[in-house]
């Protein structure tokens, strides 16, 4: 019979990965957590008319990359491929929106995309929404936080922001126009998919990684000459901020992000540290969205953060804390007939000491591969319960990484040395 093996581009977290994952999602969960922000979690599987309406019919998430489907009544659905629309529809229909709301998300995503390094069909991703706050100090906020992350992980000096400003929808036509008029007298020098865009999303092109559309883009209209006032200013003030607060940014006037709903302020942090997939974190300003999805005109300003890159680039920097190798503290070892008490002795630990990870032996065994397998589990400590340990209500400790002579002593005294 043919092995069954996972599909392509969607992968299995091992064990052995697990530690760094839990590491990453502790530690945005405890820093969202600190600057006020609540969690929210919406479905995987959503109406396929959310992403074509909010992500926008001309992108490549929703021309090419969408997982769609008709379930049992013939309805389209589809495997959310970003977190910004089911939380918009979430906030919509939970009537969230009366007050300013501040909300983060953690989950997979799906995209038909080609796997590479960095890049899945099945991928989590974090994210950050805010709600109903118009200014740049918000916009100013996300961007201070994620850089008390990058520092907080160790990786600060291996991640850049860009920033741009893509204005309101008149000063985006307008750019839009002039944009279309350049290209399209250059058009014979674009590459095939530029071509394409060209028609249908030509601030794309901005985006290209063909190397001879870039240097054709070198003479091209600028887009923050298009700004309008109030989008310029917006623009001028969270410059500012960031200036006060000491974050480093690039202004990178190409940079347009791949969906539709974004305006005014877009940012991306990027590293070089993953090869091509060099963005790990990203988003922007989306005032427009929420009316678009009908619910009334809300200001919002969000992004998106993907996990398999996060926790790949702390791996590749070697900056992941040592402690994560360590899965168990203490690995308890019944030798004989002493299933009972050695159970009993266990929860007992677990009760004096919450914090103490301790792995009991089950499944019998040899003495020495019990001792095998404890000092395999990492633990600092094997727990010894014999018959004469059951007998006399005491237990032996043996130091596993450290030439301390092993010792026998009470169970109740157990606590106050591993305390010690």
């Amino acid at each position: 019979m043919k092995q069954l093996r996972a599909i392509r581009g969607m992968n299995d977290l091992l064990p052995e990965q697990s530690p760094a994952w839990q590491y990453v999602e502790a530690t945005l969960s405890e820093l969202f957590g600190r600057y006020g922000y609540s969690e929210i979690r919406t479905p995987t599987l959503e109406a396929t008319q959310l992403f074509s309406r909010a992500v926008g019919e001309a992108t490549d998430i929703v021309e090419k990359e969408m997982y769609t489907f008709e379930d049992k009544s013939g309805d389209s659905v589809t495997l959310r491929p970003e977190g910004t629309a089911g939380t918009v529809r979430a906030a919509i229909q939970s009537n969230l929106l009366i007050q300013p709301q501040r909300l983060w998300y953690f989950g997979p995503m799906f995209r038909y995309e080609r796997p590479q390094k960095g890049r899945l069909r099945q991928f989590h991703q974090f994210g950050v929404e805010v709600f109903g706050i118009e200014g740049p100090d918000i916009d100013a906020e996300i961007l201070i936080m994620t850089a008390r992350l990058w520092r907080q992980l160790g990786i600060s000096e291996q991640v850049t922001l860009q920033l741009n400003s893509l204005g309101n929808s008149d000063s985006r036509a307008a750019y839009r126009d002039a944009l279309v008029v350049y290209l399209s007298e250059r058009r014979e020098l674009l590459d095939e998919d530029s071509q394409r865009r060209l028609e249908r999303n030509p601030l794309r092109i901005l985006d290209s990684k063909n190397a001879q559309t870039q240097e054709l883009l070198a003479d091209a209209p600028c887009l923050l000459d298009f700004l309008d006032e109030e989008s310029a200013a917006h623009f001028t003030q969270l410059r500012a901020l960031l200036d006060a607060a000491g974050v480093k940014y690039e202004i990178n006037s190409k940079l347009v992000r791949g969906l539709d709903y974004y305006g005014k302020t877009v940012f991306e942090w990027v590293t070089d540290s993953l090869g091509a997939q060099g963005t790990v974190c990203a988003g922007g300003r989306y005032d427009g969205l929420v009316e678009q999805m009908g619910g009334k005109s809300t200001p919002a300003v969000g992004f998106g953060l993907g996990a398999e890159r996060l926790v790949l680039m702390l791996e590749t920097l070697n900056v992941l804390p040592e402690s994560l190798v360590q899965q168990v503290d203490a690995y308890l070892v019944a030798v004989g007939d002493v299933q009972s008490a050695a159970l009993a002795a266990a929860e007992q630990l677990r009760d004096d000491l919450p914090w103490l990870r301790l792995q009991a032996h089950c499944g019998g065994g040899s003495f020495k591969s019990q001792m095998k397998k404890a000092d395999k589990s990492g633990a600092d400590y094997a727990l010894i319960i014999g018959e004469d340990e059951a007998a006399n209500g005491q237990i032996t400790v043996k130091y596993l990484r450290s030439d301390q002579q092993q010792q026998t002593l009470a169970l109740t005294e157990l606590a106050a040395l591993l305390q010690g």
